[in-house]
């Protein structure tokens, strides 16, 4: 019992020290939200302002955190802004949002590529989402370019000279005249089959073969000069641009030349080979005919041998007949005797 009063006079001295802890504790926390503070302001602090300020709601804390999922702050506000001030992707299900925005970043999207297409494509009344937008974007193909192509329709020149080592197509009508022929094609983006769609190489090519098509089956080359519309309209009948990413607004003719007269070249060539086939049958029955004269000949030879042979025989007979008495006269009297 003589010690109950000291440990009574003991206490007050741990309250103390907790206090002084716990303001020490409050120092530090104080401090390091200062710190915090004014680091969110110098790195962070602008981009949240002008984005408060443009009525677009951003989470203060969200900043940082896109920092730490190598996200640039800056990029997604800009959009966010972008797409408010122009009064697009405001439905906060399907919309422009801060999630979206960042998805597409990390898949490697260009984020202010799309947000201008989106834009654009609002402006000019074109229909186009945020997800065909972005998944444009990540097919690897320009969506602001194709915007654009398709309220500014795009002249394709066919042959492509930047492709090709010509400049103009070739084609035969059916009278054998060659035409010259250099197209030039209109088209502009069909948006909803950009994604998989076939790319200006295949317009070209087809509007190419579908020339060639048109001036072949033409009776006479002088029908195509003088209705060079003839061929366009042929060709437009035929759907070129189906399962392409463009729709073709117009296809003209550019320019018309007169070729080579292939086809008379090539009856020429043929008679040519006529000819040579000719010369080459009377050669053989030439030589047919000398070879069979020579065989005749050989024959001839081999008849007199058999003659100068036969008439050889005519004196030895006679002298066996002499040596035997059977010689006959014309009388018929034995050894010549009358």
């Amino acid at each position: 019992m003589a010690h109950t009063p000291l440990l009574t006079a003991e206490m007050p001295l741990p309250l103390a020290q907790a206090r002084e802890l716990g303001g020490a504790v409050a120092v530090v926390l104080i401090l390091a939200a200062v710190v915090l503070g004014i680091v969110f302001v110098l790195n962070y602090g602008r981009i949240w302002l002008q984005a408060y300020i443009s009525n677009v709601p951003m989470n203060p804390i969200g900043l940082p955190l896109m920092s730490l999922r190598q996200v640039q702050p800056k990029v997604i506000v800009d959009a966010r802004i972008q797409a408010m001030q122009a009064g697009v992707g405001q439905d906060p299900t399907t919309g422009i949002t801060t999630r979206r925005l960042e998805a597409h970043y990390l898949a490697g999207g260009n984020v202010a590529r799309v947000i201008n297409a989106i834009i654009a494509a609002h402006r000019a009344d074109i229909d186009l989402d945020f997800d065909r937008a972005a998944a444009i974007d990540l097919a690897g193909r320009d969506v602001l370019d194709a915007v654009k192509t398709s309220v500014y329709p795009k002249v394709i020149d066919c042959p492509d000279p930047d492709k090709s080592p010509r400049s103009t197509l070739s084609a035969v009508a059916k009278n054998g005249v060659e035409l010259k022929v250099r197209a030039r094609v209109t088209v502009r983006t069909n948006l909803k089959q950009l994604i998989g769609g076939a790319t200006e190489d295949t317009i070209i090519a087809r509007v190419g073969e579908g020339i060639i098509t048109a001036i072949g089956s033409a009776k006479d080359h002088l029908e195509v000069m003088e209705n060079p519309d003839r061929i366009s309209k042929a060709v437009l009948e035929r759907g070129l641009d189906a399962h392409t990413a463009f729709e073709i607004v117009s296809i003209d003719i550019a320019d018309i030349d007169i070729g080579e007269n292939i086809g008379a070249r090539l009856q020429a060539d043929q008679a040519e080979a006529d000819t040579r086939k000719a010369q080459a049958m009377a050669e053989k029955r030439r030589a047919d005919a000398i070879a069979r004269e020579q065989e005749m000949k050989a024959q001839v030879a081999a008849k007199r041998g058999e003659v100068v042979a036969a008439e050889a025989e005519v004196p030895r007979a006679m002298a066996e007949a002499f040596r035997k008495g059977t010689l006959q006269t014309l009388n018929g009297g034995p050894n010549g005797a009358v």
